[in-house]
């Protein structure tokens, strides 16, 4: 098979041939189709972000494609059907601490090296090899369509954030960090999920202005200064009522005063759900949050049961991927789509390789 190499930290992708993996039991091999380009993939592949990668690897954290074999485990799924593949691949013999990796993008602990040395390569490949938990139907598409579903990948992250902090209907939810691509794709999910409104938070206005074009009056946006105490009033402002929900993705680049800011705001009883990439001890007010009953926690990726319920969101017209402005590189430019990921972040824009091109 044909894949898009990564040999060393800092160099540009090589296009090479692999050999076709192997069947085992328990695991599926899948015809790649689409795999999405995060804006951040180039910081990957220099080091800069400094993932556990052991090189030389195939990178892409999982996308969508057709499945070309299965295990004697898969009761369902058939040759041909198209599917959703899920990058976070957990160890099976830890049920309540399980070591997991993103596969072809790092291994999150040194015990996960062996889930990433025998689940190596990732999705900027012709074929992919996974284990059959990793595999979800997503029903019959146009093969034109592939590139847009990758956008289950960015959906399902804020899904879990979601789902862990229970978001009701009907209920006000702040996205901080808004104009990412992540808070982004919160902002579509929490609407679909029936928030009454969603405050997006953000220092990008051009961005804000979009979100509320594409999603409607439900979603009011909040432009932050980075002045805490000032973004603290303006996201009370903004909302007018008293916000249930905190959802925070904010970047790496971002000041642990900014999530201060988020956190506050919440109401007597309000959750707040942490999912960015902030760098940095949080100042947390102790006083503040015990009498206010604010429940605050910590959410990784999410749990397999959202991807299915994610997709069937999709099906029912919940979340419209027709949303996303999507622009589409063949394998051999892999590349090219690598730049022009990094150069057209942003919350309603996809870059999408195809190895199936």
């Amino acid at each position: 098979m044909k894949a898009a190499i990564l040999n060393a930290f800092g160099a540009p992708l090589e296009i090479q041939t692999l050999p076709d993996p192997v069947l085992g039991t328990g695991e599926v091999i899948v015809d790649m189709a689409a795999a999405g380009v995060a804006g951040y993939t180039a910081g990957v592949l220099s080091g800069a972000r400094s993932y556990v990668l052991e090189l030389p690897i195939a990178p892409g954290p999982g996308g969508i494609g057709r499945v070309r074999a299965t295990g004697p485990d898969a009761t369902k799924l058939k040759p041909g059907d198209w599917v959703y593949v899920d990058a976070t691949i957990r160890s099976r013999d830890d049920a309540i601490n399980p070591d997991s990796i993103l596969l072809g993008w790092t291994a999150r602990t040194p015990a996960a090296m062996r889930l990433h040395r025998f689940y190596h390569h990732g999705s900027f490949a012709e074929q992919l090899l996974v284990p059959t938990d990793n595999v979800t139907p997503i029903g019959a598409i146009g093969t034109k369509d592939a590139g847009r579903w990758t956008a289950i990948s960015r959906l399902l992250v804020p899904y879990g954030g979601l789902l862990a902090g229970d978001l009701k209907a009907g209920e006000t939810i702040l996205v901080n960090g808004a104009t990412g691509g992540f808070g982004g794709a919160g902002v579509a999910v929490a609407l679909a999920m029936g928030a009454a409104t969603v405050i997006a938070a953000g220092r990008n206005a051009n961005a804000l202005s979009e979100l509320v074009r594409r999603h409607g009056p439900r979603v009011k946006p909040a432009q932050m200064t980075g002045v805490e105490a000032d973004d603290r009033a303006r996201i009370l402002e903004t909302a007018g009522a008293p916000i249930d929900f905190v959802l925070d993705f904010l970047p790496r680049e971002a000041r642990p005063s900014q999530v201060q800011s988020a956190i506050m705001s919440a109401r007597p009883g309000g959750r707040v759900v942490l999912m960015g990439g902030v760098r940095g001890d949080l100042a947390l007010n102790y006083n503040w949050i015990m009498h206010n009953n604010v429940v605050l926690r910590g959410q990784w990726m999410y749990d397999r049961t959202a991807v299915p319920r994610l997709i069937q969101m999709v099906r029912a017209g919940l979340i419209d991927l027709d949303k996303y402005d999507l622009t589409e590189f063949a394998l051999a430019q892999a590349n090219e789509a690598v730049a022009h990921a990094a150069a057209n972040a942003g919350p309603h824009r996809l870059t999408a390789l195809r190895p199936d091109r």
